[in-house]
């Protein structure tokens, strides 16, 4: 990402008012965004969704105004899962798709993700394309040739029969009662009728969004709610949502949370008992130690990419395997959807679920999890820690008392303004100390 001016790890996002989350700023993306994705000889389309937050509105109307400049057709998909408009920018066989969506923030952010044609994220190469187009004036073509605008009314039925379609025929929830979390956000209308169509009796929480509570005290981000819901109803198992539907955590029948990598751990190993894994796991740099130790275990292979799904996706690409993600609930299934898919994810894990005849509970016993403890420390401006001499000496000092039964991590987050200081071994009391040393000469060294 060295160079790049607006995009990070995911898109592109920031506070609602604050540059560039702005809509003068909006109306230059989709200029931009339009001029980069034009294919010659043909009329061209670019989908836009977006997920419940106010702002959503006010930014659609500047990018629709951008793409239209640009001579780009504008299909409206209004509020819609991420991988929904993945999914939806493929079978519309349209140039580029667009979600205007801050996931797990709060309602004061927002930003944009694009998916290409075949429903991918972005690579670099493409996002700094959009950014050459930036930093040019906006030049509005002929008027014969601006862009027309209208509303896709079918995307939720559409999607609703695309998610149930990742699963067999024979599929069925029946007897199984289960709660969802839909975090007020664009899941809110969707993930209910997926599983009550294949049978599930279900709860649903945080399904009113308002604009402005997206992700507030719902979610995968603030899992309590749901733990409550779970245990107050006797269901067999909760579903959480983030804001934009591609993420995806559970709470098993006693209230207990399933993070991202048991999830991983629940799929693979259910996969490969059935020998239909199809190669290795890919996991991140922040994946538990002990989903390494109990995939190698089983002689799964695993490898490690940097934090963001869309890397995820670069190593399954090149290893030719299927499945990976990241601990915060981001699964891609490749022989499933092109993206990272919340409730795709989450019926791949029910259908380990039915198929082993065991309990969530059951199947997450195979993995033992290492203590492992992150701090964020928040800094005024993004910068590289290993750029600071006083941070790698620190790191080095921590590893050699760590030793071979643990490992440090230190990233800065693509999204916000922050230093993710995390430690992994065998003791918690041990980890939690080396973190706290070194979160002080992170502060300490914060420009």
């Amino acid at each position: 990402m060295a160079g790049r001016k607006y995009f990070g790890t995911d898109g592109i996002r920031g506070r609602v008012g604050e540059s560039p989350i702005t809509p003068e700023f909006m109306l230059h993306l989709g200029w931009a965004a339009g001029q980069a994705f034009k294919r010659t000889g043909q009329r061209n389309s670019v989908l836009i969704g977006k997920d419940t937050r106010l702002s959503g509105y006010m930014f659609e109307s500047a990018l629709e105004s951008g793409l239209s400049a640009a001579g780009v057709d504008v299909k409206l998909l209004g509020p819609m899962p991420t991988p929904a408009i993945a999914y939806l920018t493929r079978t519309f066989r349209a140039s580029l798709g667009i979600v205007i969506s801050a996931s797990h923030n709060p309602h004061h952010d927002n930003g944009i993700k694009f998916f290409s044609a075949d429903g991918t994220k972005l690579d670099d190469a493409l996002e700094a394309e959009i950014e050459r187009w930036l930093d040019k004036p906006i030049e509005v073509c002929s008027p014969g040739e601006l862009g027309k605008a209208s509303r896709v009314e079918d995307a939720p039925g559409r999607y609703v029969e695309f998610c149930k379609s990742t699963v067999p025929n024979e599929f069925t929830l029946d007897h199984m009662k289960i709660v969802l979390d839909c975090a007020h956000g664009a899941t809110y209308h969707v993930a209910p009728k997926v599983f009550r169509e294949l049978g599930a009796q279900v709860s649903v929480i945080g399904a009113e969004p308002d604009g402005l509570n997206i992700n507030l005290n719902v979610g995968s981000t603030h899992m309590g709610a749901l733990k409550q819901a779970v245990i107050d109803k006797g269901a067999d198992l909760g579903i959480a949502f983030d804001g934009d539907g591609d993420r995806v955590l559970m709470v098993d029948r006693d209230g207990s949370e399933v993070d991202g990598d048991e999830l991983l751990y629940v799929i693979a190993s259910q996969r490969f008992a059935e020998g239909r894994l199809k190669g290795g796991v890919v996991g991140t740099l922040m994946t538990n130690f002990g989903v390494e130790l109990a995939l190698t275990e089983m002689g799964i292979a695993f490898e490690r990419a940097n934090v963001g799904d869309r890397y995820v996706m670069e190593r399954l690409l090149a290893n030719n395997w299927v499945l990976g993600g990241e601990g915060s609930g981001h699964l891609v299934i490749r022989d499933c959807t092109s993206t990272g898919d919340g409730i795709v994810s989450a019926l791949q894990v029910l259908l380990s679920i039915v198929k082993s005849g065991k309990t969530l509970a059951e199947l997450r016993q195979g993995m033992s999890r290492l203590p492992q403890t992150m701090i964020n420390v928040r800094v005024s401006k993004r910068f590289d820690p290993f750029s600071r001499d006083d941070i790698v000496a620190a790191v080095q000092k921590a590893e050699s008392e760590l030793g071979s039964s643990g490992r440090i991590l230190l990233r800065a987050s693509g999204t916000e303004p922050l230093i993710r200081v995390m430690a992994e071994g065998q003791s918690a009391d041990d980890i939690r100390r080396v973190v706290e040393k070194l979160v002080q000469v992170v502060e300490n060294s914060t420009p």
